[in-house]
This record gives C-alpha cells, structure tokens and sequence, in this order.
C-alpha cells in the first residue's frame, strides 16, 4: 500500500516537474517571440524613417557650405559645447539688467496641466501616480513667471475636481498663488498682476479620475479654456489700456493631454504653443516591451499608450518649441517620434535663418531649460548631529521639528549618517534595489541609516496594487535582512517637511540618493544639493547633467546593487569627500534658480514668430458696438476680409462683358497659392460683391446653431439626411433665432450641388464648413433683379488663421509621389489605384481612391508626412473612396472654434448631427460643450475607415455623456425626441 502510494506520489511529482517545464519552456519561447517580433519592428521603423530623411533632403540638396558650417557650430543645444549657449544670471544685478529689456512688455502666459490635484500651497505630492513632481514644477513655473518684468499675468489651467474623495480647494475655479518675497524672485520688478490657477470643469463632475482616463474630455476642456483665454484677453487688454485684446504671448502644455489642448487652443486662437513633455509615452512603450511582461496590446489598454503617443506627435505638429531638462530627453526620448528629428531640425533651422526654402517642411526647435528652485525657505545648515549630542545630550531634538522626532524614532542610533531617498513607490523608481544595496553591505549598515520618503499612505490595502506591490517588497526585504532599528519608512509627511527632511539629512552629514532606472530630469537632487548633501544618482537622464553642472555626487548604474553600495559607502565614509561634494553643490545651486529658468524661458518664448487673431475689418464700423456684447458685434460690419465672391453660375463685368464662374474655377484653377491667388485678384467686383462685403451675417445673432456633419456616402444620401434634419427643426414657425451649418468633405460646388438637390437656397444656411475644414464659406445673396444665380463669400481671414506651417504646393508634390508610388504596385496599368482631384482649394489637396485595398491606414500617411516634417493633416472621407490633405491648424471642429472668436457663437448653444461613423476626423466632432445627435444607421458604413487605428474610439469618444443622444433613425420623429432629449428649445 505505501509503495503504491510513493509511486503514485512520484509520478505526480513528475507530472508537475514536466508541466513546469513546458510552462518554463512555454513563456521563454514567448519572450524570445516578443523580443523577435520588438527588434523587427524597431528595425522597420528604423529603415522608413531612414528612407524618408533621404526624400525628405532630395530637396534640400542645394544646403551651402555656411549652412553646414551653422549646424555644426549650433551642436550646443544638444552636445558638450558650449559655443551659443545663452548666458546664465547668476547675480540681482545682472537679472536687473536684463529686466531692463523687459519692463515695458505686457505679457500673457498660458500654461496647461491636466491631471493630478494642483494647488498653490500644501500640495499632496505622492497622493498618487498623477500627483507628483510635474505638479510642483507647474505651479513654482507660474509663481515663479508671475514675478518676472513684463509679465502681466500668468494663467496655469488645470481640472475641476469637486470629488467627494479630495479637499474642496481642487473645486474652487479660481485661485491666486501668492508670491514669494524672496531676493532672488525680485519682486520689486515683478509686475502686480502675478500668477493664478484657473480650474475648468470638465469630465465627470463629481469624480476624481486617473489620467488616462481623460481623453474622451479634452474637447471639452478645450472649449471651456478658449472661453476664458478669450474673455481674459479682452479684460486684460482693457487693463492695459490697448484697445485692443491681449492674446497670450504663448500657450505652454505639460504633458501629452496638456500637449494636445495646448495644440488645439494654439489652432484655434492662432498663438506660439510651448510643450513640455514629462514620461513620455513613446519612451515608455519602448521600456514596457523590453520587459516582455504584457503584448502592446494589454500594454494599450492599460495606459491607453497610443492615444497618449498620437497627442504627443499632434504637439509636435503644433508646437514652435520644446523644452526638456536634459539633453538625453531631446536624444533618447523625442528622438523616437515620427514628427522630430534633431538632425533634421538644425538643417531646417539653418536655412529658415538664411532664408532658404525649406520646401514646406517645419520641425519644432528643442531647447534644453533646467526647471528652477526656490531657494527662500532653505535655512543655512548650522552644526551637525554629532555637535547637538555633545551639548545637549540629554535632551534630543527636544526643539526639533515633529518630522525628524517622527524619523528618528524608526533608529536605533539616529546619529549616523543619513541615507535619504525621497520617491513614489513605484517600480521605475528602483527602491528595491537601493534596499537591497544597503542590506546586503555590512559596512554601509555599520555606518548610515537609510530613510525612504514614500509619499503618504493610511492603509497598504488602500494604495494602488503597483505601488503596494513594491511597498510589501520593502518590508519584506526589511525582514530578510534584519533591518530593523536602521530603515525608517514613514507614513505621513506634509509638503512643508520636505525642506526639514533635507536638513535633518545634511545635519547627520548623509547621502541624497535618486537610484531611478531613468529620471528624466531630477529636481529632488537639485533640492538635496541647495541643502549641503552630496548626492548618488542614477547616469540615465537628466542627473547627468545636473552632475556636469553641480559636480557634487557620484552617478551610478541602477541595474548594479553593487555599484549602488560602492557609491553610497564611499561618499558616507570618506569625510573629505563629503565635504568637497557638498561645498561644489552650494557653490554652484545658484544656477538652478527659478529667476534664471524664467530669463532663459521669457527669452526663448520671445525668440517665436508671434502670432494672434488678426481681422481686415473697418475698426470705424465697430466701434459702437459694446464690448462685452459678442453677438451684437456684426451688426452693420463693412468687413473688408469677406471680399472674395464666388459665383456658381456667374456675374458680368459691366465693363468688359467677360463672365467668371466659380464652377470653372474650381475645376480649372492650378494648385499653386500664388496662381491661386493671381485668379481670385481678376475676379470681377460687381455691385452684388459690394452688398457681400455690407451683407449682415446672422451667425452671431443665433441663439441655437444647428451643425450637419453627417459623412454620408453620396451627396444624395447628404441631402436627404439635411433635408429630413432642416424640416424636423424648423416645423416649427418660431425659427428666427435658430441657423443652421454644414459641416462636409465636400467642395463648395459639390456643395451647391446638394442645395439644388435638396431645393435649397445658399442663405438657407449661416455657414459652410467645406473642404474637412480647408475653407469657410457664407452665402451671399443679392436683391437685384439681374442676378439670379446663388453665391458664397469665403472666409479669406479663416485661410490665413490657418495658413500655419502648410506645406503649400510643396506638399502636395510629396503627396503626388507617394500616390504614384501606389500605383506603380497596380498589376493592371490601365488602371489607377488613387488619382489627384482637380480643385481650386489652396488649402485642401484631395484625392480619389479607386482601390482601397492598395492604399495604407491614415496613421500610415500621416506617420509618412511627420517622417518627412510635412505638418498637416491627413483625412480619409466618403468611406474612403477620398483622401483630405488640409493645413495641421484646420479642421471641421476648429472650424467652429473659429467661428467662437470671429463672430461670437455660443459653442454650448450648438447641436452637431452625425451618423454613427464617419470621416477619420469623426472622433473630434462628437466632444466638446457642444451637444451632439448620433444617427444610428446614418454613415455606417464609413467604420471600415476606422478599423485600423493606432487607438480605439472608445479611448476618446466620451461615454455616458448627457450632451450625446443616439438617435433610433434619421426619421423626423426620431430626430425630434432627440432633441427634445437634449432640451433643445425655439424660442
């Protein structure tokens, strides 16, 4: 009996053992897999962008030898030399000359920072993954700008929170951070107007939500910040005594969702846009895949990585500078975006300072800004542990602060030197390794303790399970090692400690430690140096270059324990060190303050090409009109910019008898602007262009506005859908407040061929948004008998707002080659797998697309065009059977922000009809303040368009929105109670 039961036991344990082997065997060969199928994708990647750098410099083969000379001489940016570099302030006297320049200035500053909780004082850094050193950095940036000469005022716009989970203060819209009195802050050339922390209401109101969950909701932010730049600006413009509005001198975003609302609102007002990237996602994904733990998949829908990755190529689109920390983030990190490539930006940068073409390429310049300090609440170290002891010895810290009393008592001997580390629980913060270190070396144990600053926590079980994970790791490691009496692990601390942190780590003649596997800058070490420690950090990102400046540490290789120990047991037992690391860090700490960040930054920002809301309107006629009253502000306007008439069937020249359609010219008219533009100065002025040019526009008049967007396959499928939807709407007789808009993909003369089909008129509707948002038309009607033909006005100040870094004519050859290069793959020559439109759009390229199967995803052309720096966006339409190309600051959703500042509409007062799918623009349409009627069965087909995304819809269209209904058809009663649902009203 007992045999048969060992033999049985036996085989079982077998059977484990071999199962065990396979699962071993199993997971390696699907780690060899991942790592296969990662390097042929880096490869890949690596060969296209290689492949597009060369077309991209086919046309800039004509480089000169001094622009050479430029690029190797501007390596400054990014390399050791120092050659170019700005100055550094390092004295009252110099700021004050510098401020000299500046005084007169009157600037408006906009920075953007998204999530986690941000407060002006008694910030809860380490709260949670969102609420960490960004926060701080943003609000000091603000504080710290709001005190510099010539700044007016300092807007930092953040979230909402009204959570019943968080302090009231993060629901409280509007807060003033108060300004230090610091000498090295100068307030006495500070303006008074200083630096304030507007807070938008936007996604869940009464919820506290992680940052990637905020991607459905940034159309709604956008839209609630526009409203307050634009109301500010007028109030500031006011103050100033101008005249005229005060638009931001810049737009700053921090981070990917900062980044792409700074993008947005930057289009829409047509201001310079900053961005400051912190983590950033491609980076990110890269280290994820290297651990081989998750498939990018799982990887997606955790951190919603891709729709982070395609916000941070929209800021790169935008933006006119990028500030990192370090030069490693400019290298390591931006380099690994489609949309940048440092070689590529000085070539281009070269020839746009001698002023040669650059065939229609941009590239953002990167700018390396370490973030400042304050310095004011740092108190000098007097003393240290082993003098306290010897003269009060019997009396401890009886005067200390309650944070050291609350470290203290995890030691057995709180006189030895302290190790500090002060980070996050987080994995990529590497603590675990820095445990281990210390207890594995004797001798580091013999001669430091080791205190871990983790943030703040109650319960374990209550914390994240990625940061309770490496928490328990801590305490296990504690135990393992006997660590007990020499590791202190606190549970609370105030932000107000930190600086007693630091000092109670400089008094016991200790370590600062940052063992991260990369910082991407290190602001905790610039903190420890201001307070007298020395400093062990890790040689991945932004520590190296505050090493190369402050030479007061030692760097090291996260990976190695060892190292880690070698470090930290050199600096702690080698007084001579110590001291000669600590004297290095204060002498040179003045270099990281936050006035020589802002003088640096002010500079840069300056440096942009400044642009603004700019209208060709007679001021004379808009001068009665009352300047809080936006929808009264076109009454009787002569607006000389709406001076463009285009006919579809034609006016006479009084003159010369000759007749112009606009038919013809958008079929005949060439592609290049400047042709372009030669044809529309021949246009004939008629008495009808006279009366467009006094013509009343009603759109700012308009309590309800009414927005088809519906992507219908045909136009007589458009028609229907406007027909059904204008019928439903105005069934009612009380229709004198309510206009209407159409918002297509479609040309104006196509456009005109579905107002024939619906019999309708051109006034029937306040605007036409055509094109996918390349141009902005308004009807124009005459009384005279003699004219009877329809006609459209277009926006010319529209196609300038949006004429930012288009590629023009440039452009359009790239993509001419790109779609020979498809049909060049075509078996059957006789045939065309996509062919160029004739249209007389300047600011719209499209294309026909016969064969769908032959032509790549959207993400795939526009990753082509970033490759090549060719800023625009790329937009498949009708199913698509049509390819968009449209400047990077247009679109239809822009469209409509436009039209907020032009003429004054009311976004939360527009209703947007779309079908259930549509156009690849589809997902920017149904967010925002605005609300929107789905109609189920309408443009269904159109999702094919949309199967293969870099990101799913559902990480961006808004769920549970009460601004968004579904309507069952596109049937009058359907559309009806949809907009009954939505309290639509008449009146």
């Amino acid at each position: 009996m007992s045999q048969a039961s060992s033999i049985r036991d036996s085989q079982e344990r077998n059977t484990r053992l071999e199962n065990m082997c396979w699962r071993i065997w199993n997971l390696t060969r699907k780690k060899k897999q991942l790592e296969g199928e990662e390097a042929q994708r880096v490869a890949k990647r690596h060969r296209e962008r290689e492949r597009a750098r060369r077309e991209a410099t086919v046309d800039m083969s004509d480089l000169s030898d001094g622009e050479k000379v430029d690029i190797v001489g501007d390596l400054s940016t990014h390399g050791d030399s120092v050659r170019g570099r700005m100055s550094r302030v390092s004295s009252v006297d110099a700021m004050a000359n510098w401020a000299n320049q500046y005084t007169e200035k009157k600037l408006y500053i906009v920075l953007i920072s998204l999530h986690g909780l941000i407060r002006g004082e008694n910030m809860e850094l380490g709260r949670d993954s969102d609420t960490g050193g960004q926060v701080k950095y943003v609000v000091e940036l603000a504080r710290a700008l709001g005190m510099m000469p010539g700044v007016y005022r300092v807007d930092l716009l953040t979230r909402q929170v009204s959570a019943p989970d968080v302090d009231w203060t993060y629901g409280e819209p509007t807060e003033m951070i108060n300004l230090t009195d610091s000498l090295d802050a100068m307030p006495e050339v500070g303006e008074s107007g200083g630096a304030y922390i507007i807070r938008i209401p936007f996604g869940p109101k009464d919820k506290y939500i992680p940052k990637e969950l905020l991607w459905p909701h940034i159309p709604e932010f956008v839209d609630g910040a526009l409203g307050h730049i634009v109301q500010m600006s007028k109030v500031l413009g006011e103050q100033t005594g101008s005249g005229q509005p005060l638009w931001p001198v810049a737009i700053h975003g921090h981070y990917a969702d900062a980044g792409e609302s700074a993008a947005l609102l930057s289009g829409a007002l047509n201001v310079p846009m900053v961005l400051t990237g912190h983590s950033l996602g491609r980076d990110k994904l890269e280290q994820l895949l290297k651990q081989g733990r998750q498939p990018k998949e799982e990887i997606n829908a955790t951190y919603k990585i891709m729709r982070r990755i395609e916000a941070e190529e929209l800021s790169l689109d935008v933006s006119e500078m990028i500030i990192t920390s370090t030069r490693q983030e400019i290298e390591e990190q931006w380099n690994l975006y489609d949309g940048f490539d440092p070689k590529l930006e000085r070539k281009l940068r070269a020839r746009s300072k001698r002023s040669v073409s650059c065939y229609g390429r941009f590239m953002p310049r990167a700018m390396v800004i370490p973030p400042g300090m304050e310095f004011h609440h740092i108190i000098p170290l007097e003393g240290d542990m082993d003098g306290e002891v010897e003269g009060n010895e019997h009396n401890v810290g009886s005067a200390d602060p309650p944070i050291w009393l609350e470290i203290m008592r995890f030691f057995t001997n709180p006189h030895k030197p302290m190790i500090l580390a002060l980070a996050r629980p987080d994995p990529k913060k590497n603590l675990i390794t820095l445990v281990k270190a210390f207890g594995e070396c004797r001798q580091l144990r013999e001669l430091a303790n080791l205190t871990l600053v983790m943030g703040n926590r109650d319960v374990i079980d209550e914390m994240s399970s990625t940061n309770s994970s490496v928490l328990v790791s801590i305490i296990k490691l504690i135990d393992k090692y006997d660590l007990y009496g020499q590791v202190a692990y606190p549970k609370h601390h105030k932000q107000s400690d930190v600086p007693e942190i630091y000092r109670l780590a400089a008094k016991s003649k200790g370590v600062f430690i940052n063992p991260a596997f990369i910082e991407p800058f290190g602001l905790t070490l610039i903190e420890a140096a201001a307070h007298g420690l020395p400093m062990v950090a890790t040689k991945n990102g932004g520590p190296v270059d505050i090493h190369r400046v402050l030479d007061n540490g030692l760097l090291v290789d996260p990976h190695d324990q060892h190292s880690v120990a070698d470090a930290l047991l050199k600096l702690v037992a080698d007084k001579q060190l110590w001291a000669r690391c600590r004297d290095n860090g204060l002498r040179n700490i003045h270099l990281f303050s936050w006035p020589e960040h802002c003088k640096t930054y002010l500079s840069r920002v300056m440096f942009c090409k400044q642009r603004q809301p700019k209208w060709k309107r007679n001021e004379d006629e808009c001068s009665d009109s009352e300047p809080d009253s936006p929808e009264d502000s076109l009454r009787d306007i002569k607006d000389l910019s709406l001076s463009l008439k285009l006919s579809l069937d034609g006016d006479k020249n009084e003159k010369s008898g000759t007749s112009v359609t606009a038919l013809d010219f958008v079929e005949n008219a060439t592609k290049e602007k400047s042709q372009l533009d030669r044809m529309v100065s021949t246009l004939p002025v008629t008495k009808s262009m006279e009366k467009s040019e006094q013509s009343k526009f009603q759109l700012s008049r308009r309590r309800k506005l009414i927005v088809i967007a519906a992507d219908c396959d045909t136009p007589a499928g458009l028609a229907d859908v406007t027909k059904t939807i204008i019928e439903t709407v105005k069934k009612d007789k009380n229709t004198s407040s309510i206009g209407f808009i159409l918002s297509t993909a479609l040309t104006i003369s196509e456009v005109q061929s579905i107002l024939e089909l619906s019999k309708f008129k051109p006034h029937d509707f306040d605007a036409y948004i055509c094109n996918s948002g390349g141009e902005v038309y308004y009807p124009c009607s005459s009384s005279e008998e003699k004219y009877s033909g329809p006609s459209f006005t277009v926006d010319s100040d529209y196609q300038t707002h949006i004429d930012y870094r288009w590629g023009g004519e440039d452009l359009r050859k790239t993509i001419i080659r790109w779609a020979d290069s498809l049909n060049d793959k075509v078996k059957n020559k006789a045939e065309i797998a996509i062919k160029e439109i004739d249209s007389a759009s300047a600011h719209c390229f499209s294309f026909r697309i016969n064969d769908q199967s032959l032509v790549p995803p959207v993400k795939e052309v526009r990753r082509l065009l970033r490759i090549q720096a060719l800023r625009c966006h790329a937009i498949y339409c009708q199913s698509g059977s049509r390819l968009n190309v449209i400047p990077v600051l247009a679109s239809r959703s822009q469209a409509l922000r436009y039209m907020f500042i032009r003429w004054g509409i009311n976004l939360s007062n527009l209703v947007v009809f779309a079908g259930e799918s549509g156009d690849t623009d589809y997902e920017f349409l149904v967010g925002g303040v605005h609300k929107t009627v789905v109609l189920n069965g309408v443009c269904s087909d159109a999702s094919k368009v949309h199967s293969n995304r870099n990101y799913p819809l559902e990480h961006v269209l808004p769920a549970m929105n009460s601004n968004i209904v579904e309507c069952g058809s596109c049937s009058k009663e359907d559309i009806s109670v949809a907009l009954n649902n939505l309290g639509f009203s008449k009146e």
